[in-house]
């Protein structure tokens, strides 16, 4: 149920994107290429490293990157227009580092890996457990990577071998900073985090509601939070999948309906929480709740505590 990537084929003529590639990809201050690039790749990771998440990373420039470099600008003092220049160039530099690494999978990363998930919430339900469907998926997530990109960076590997080694994305570890308080922003489709001194710290690329099932006006506050939490499905007071018509309770795991973590928000029934398809962050309607990846939704689960305010803005 994990998505691979939502952009249009390779263009054959496009440079060969290879961990070597990325790590030697340097920017000359032109525009971002429109397809994939090692340099958009490298981008991605330098980002990320430095608190502002890009979604999956894919090599694809787009308005998930504009938005996080806009982010970034904002949070290292830099005029704010989203536009990739050296002075973000070398903000990034902070950051920097291998960007791509060897991994080597272990028995952990392959076990545990599920039959193909129905769509059907019905039949999800009967199941216990909604985890990886691919050692493969698992990877890509633990590397917040879409699963084509790790495919293209591995050609031919077995991902469910464990002692194989594979290149992957190093987007560095969780981040560790005061939360004060968070505003998601609907028309840059961001989540944002700041410290009690009104400084942006930390930005997530998000999904805010729908026309049919829009996100509540205001602020509220966290109320707790819950890891691998089941999903309590009610068509009476939310939506309607289909034709199930009666409450059902959907199993935790990766590629439940609010993926692998919940942050419970004091308005009734609205949360922050992952999502089973990573590439739709920021590009898709949720259903009224804030829809992260579940990386980005697990990062700031770490970060929150009980009375963290929520604000809503346009």
């Amino acid at each position: 149920m994990n998505s691979v990537s939502a952009n249009e084929a390779p263009d054959p003529g496009a440079e060969a994107i290879s961990a070597e590639t990325i790590n030697a990809a340097q920017f000359t201050g032109e525009a971002l290429p429109d397809g994939q690039s090692a340099i958009t790749a490298k981008i991605q990771i330098l980002l990320d490293r430095g608190g502002v998440s890009p979604g999956v990373i894919d090599g694809y420039a787009g308005e998930n990157v504009d938005r996080a470099i806009r982010a970034f600008e904002e949070i290292n003092g830099l005029p704010v227009d989203g536009v990739m220049d050296q002075d973000v160039w070398q903000a990034l530099q902070a950051h920097g580092g291998e960007a791509v690494s060897p991994y080597q999978i272990t028995v952990e990363d392959v076990s545990g890996i599920v039959p193909p998930l129905p769509e059907d919430y019905r039949e999800l339900a009967k199941l216990d457990w909604l985890g990886y469907e691919s050692a493969a998926e698992l990877l890509a997530e633990r590397f917040h990577m879409d699963i084509e990109f790790l495919e293209t960076l591995n050609p031919g590997i077995d991902f469910a071998q464990p002692g194989t080694t594979i290149l992957a994305a190093n987007p560095g570890a969780n981040a560790e900073t005061e939360v004060a308080r968070i505003v998601a922003n609907k028309s840059r489709e961001r989540l944002q985090v700041y410290d009690s001194t009104g400084r942006l710290m930390l930005s997530y690329p998000v999904t805010i509601g729908s026309s049919d099932t829009p996100s509540p006006a205001g602020t509220h506050e966290v109320l707790g939070v819950a890891t691998d939490p089941t999903y309590s499905y009610r068509p009476d007071e939310n939506f309607q999948q289909g034709d199930n018509n009666e409450q059902l309770t959907i199993p935790p795991g990766p590629n439940g309906p609010v993926g692998s973590t919940w942050i419970d928000l004091s308005e009734p029934t609205y949360g922050i929480h992952g999502t089973p398809d990573p590439a739709l962050i920021g590009k898709t309607a949720s259903h009224g709740c804030l829809r992260l990846t579940n990386w980005d939704a697990n990062e700031l689960a770490m970060l929150v505590a009980n009375g963290t305010p929520v604000e809503f803005v346009d």
